[in-house]
């Protein structure tokens, strides 16, 4: 398998084509655009109307909207709601129809994807187009494991005995939340980060405490053991804790690596090799290139 250069500005120019995919409140591409403006940017959202396109709105990009809600609807009532496949017939239609729609307007494929903050899994029909054009964000240390959404990966660091928690900025591939790690974000300390809590702090490092504890008594190192042990009064305060260490992992973790991502590849320093990264030549760690 040969080294690919994401992007290579001096055969394809120094302006890309770059689409953001948003589901949400749009924050990580408003980030992305802040410290990278001098690109061509379009917002698609599988949520008509949400917070993301008003940002798009604001910053004079273009908005391409495609709910996927009536393409599931039958595999839902098929595999049940959160059951349905990666790879069903339904997601893989619905992205050909997006991909459609977006090279239709582009006129060609885009020269970046970021999946910024967007809730549909991506097929493999998705990543055989695109790969390794296409980047995701995940608020844990895929290297270590830590998967599940939103706070789930903070809860399996804690439990894991690690000290601090990164988001991980990685290529988008076949894999759920594993690809080719790009960027990881500098060390947020749990303990510090609790302490520092405008409201709460003293209750949430308590509960860091008991929660540490309980886990040590019991033997407990994995988010699946602990969710099956731990009583209710623990279970919310893990998830109280995590939801805080969340949201500033978002703004000191996602918010930073993710412009520095679009910047590496914008310059034509990044290359991919099957799961090997590359900046300037030089073959990344498999935790990639980190900020601190």
């Amino acid at each position: 398998m040969m080294k690919k250069t994401v992007y290579d500005p001096a055969r394809q120019g120094e302006k890309m084509t770059i689409v953001c995919f948003v589901s949400g409140s749009g924050t990580n591409y408003r980030e992305i655009v802040k410290a990278n403006p001098d690109h061509t940017y379009i917002v698609f959202t599988n949520r008509p109307g949400c917070g993301g396109t008003e940002i798009a709105a604001g910053n004079g990009h273009k908005v391409l909207e495609l709910s996927h809600i009536p393409y599931l609807r039958e595999a839902r009532k098929k595999y049940g709601a959160g059951k349905v496949p990666r790879n069903a017939p339904e997601r893989v239609q619905y992205e050909k129809d997006v991909c459609e729609l977006i090279e239709r307007e582009i006129g060609r494929q885009p020269d970046l994807i970021c999946l910024a903050g967007y809730d549909q899994w991506s097929t493999d029909w998705m990543v055989e187009r695109y790969f390794p054009r296409m980047l995701n964000v995940h608020p844990g240390d895929t290297t270590k494991g830590y998967a599940g959404l939103h706070w789930i990966p903070s809860a399996m660091a804690i439990l894991a005995g690690d000290p601090a928690i990164r988001s991980t900025l990685f290529f988008v591939d076949k894999g759920e939340d594993d690809g080719p790690v790009f960027v990881q974000s500098a060390p947020l300390s749990i303990a510090e980060t609790l302490a520092a809590a405008e409201q709460g702090g003293f209750e949430l490092l308590e509960g860091l405490h008991r929660i540490l504890a309980f886990a040590a008594v019991s033997r407990i190192k994995t988010w699946e053991a602990f969710r099956e042990r731990a009583n209710e009064d623990l279970r919310n305060m893990m998830e109280k804790i995590c939801g805080h260490l969340m949201s500033r992992l978002k703004v000191e973790g996602d918010w930073k690596i993710y412009p520095e991502a679009v910047r590496f590849i914008a310059e034509g320093r990044a290359a991919v090799e099957g799961r090997e990264v590359f900046i300037d030549g030089n073959r990344l760690p498999d935790y990639g290139h980190r900020l601190g």
